[in-house]
Order: structure tokens, then sequence, then C-alpha cells
């Protein structure tokens, strides 16, 4: 059985990220997918790491919720908004906090090379940007992109990892919103 978990990484309730994430969700949920949603907003947790990335800093029990939620999904989802060319507070907060060594990655004690301890699951990113898609992944080289897919999902084994952009967000009109919306939760309804 699919277990999808769908993260809303936008920080503010009722934002458009906040309904690409409710529309991918109910796709799933129409196929006979599990599926939850957790919306990055609603925890409550220190965004940073305190001790540093040597010692592991005690959880919150939102962060052990949501470490439970990764362990049980095959499929992860993240909803961001493109902020300075990179992701907002938030989720490089959760980032940095969940994805511990001996939960996402175990270093080898000798050499450079590491153990992916969330290997054998699947994600997307569904990113929204106020600039055209072409020129966020041409001329900026989708930066945001190579620090969630590459630099964070991957070096944890998580992949393939797909990728979904709705640019130029500031200009689209409420029927191309819709539209998005709909695209999102038929996209859902794959389980991809």
């Amino acid at each position: 059985m699919k277990t999808i978990l769908v993260i809303n990484a936008h920080p503010k309730p009722g934002s458009y990220c906040s309904a690409l994430a409710q529309s991918f969700a109910k796709g799933p949920s129409q196929s006979g997918y599990h599926t939850l949603l957790l919306n990055l907003y609603e925890l409550e947790f220190n965004y940073n790491q305190v001790s540093g990335l040597k010692q592991n800093q005690d959880l919150e029990t939102d962060l052990r919720h949501a470490q439970d939620k990764l362990k049980w999904a095959n499929h992860i989802v993240i909803v961001h908004p493109v902020w300075w060319g990179s992701v907002p507070a938030v989720l490089k907060g959760f980032f940095d906090r969940i994805l511990l060594s001996g939960f996402a990655f175990q270093y080898h004690k000798k050499g450079p090379w590491w153990d992916k301890l969330l290997a054998g699951r699947s994600a997307r990113i569904i990113y929204t940007s106020d600039s055209p898609s072409w020129f966020y992944k041409w001329l900026m080289k989708e930066p945001s992109v190579k620090q969630v897919k590459e630099r964070t999902l991957e070096f944890c084994g998580i992949k393939p990892v797909k990728l979904t952009s709705i640019g130029n967000l500031r200009f689209l009109n409420e029927s191309q919103r819709l539209n998005w919306l709909s695209r999102i939760e038929q996209l859902g309804r794959t389980g991809l």
C-alpha cells in the first residue's frame, strides 16, 4: 500500500502553497492510498540546531511525530514557495532538526561515505515562484531544487525525486490558479 506524506512548507495558513498541498492530498485519498498532510506552520519547534551537527538536540514532541510520519511514508511530497532563491526558514529549520545522523543518514567511521537511512522512499517537490519557471531553471540554476532534491533528500537516500514548478505566480489569474489546483489534485491521484 502506498503511504504518502504531503509536507506544506509555507509558514502561513491560507497560502496558495497550502491550497496546493491540500489539493495533492485529496488525490491519493480518492485513489485509495493512505495520505497524511503535515502543515509545518502548525508545528512548535525551535528552527535552530543550537547544539550544532556534532550532537543531536532533544526533539520537541511535534518533531518526534514528524519523524514517525517520515518513517511511515514511502512517498514524500514537499510543497514550498521559493523565497530569495531558497526555501522558507521553517522548511530549512525542519530539515536541520529532524534529518539527523542515526535517523536520516549515518557517516562511516572511516572515509567520506555515509549510509542513506531513508532509502526506499521517493519524493516530489512542488514549488511556486514569482519568476517564470524557465528563468528560475536556466538563469538562476534552481538553487532551491539543488538544496532540497540533491543536497537533502537524495543525501538521505530518497529517490527518485520529481519536480513540479509553478512559475509566474504573481501574474496568474484566478482561473489559472484553479487550473493548477486541479492539475495538482490529478497528479496526486497517480500517487506520484
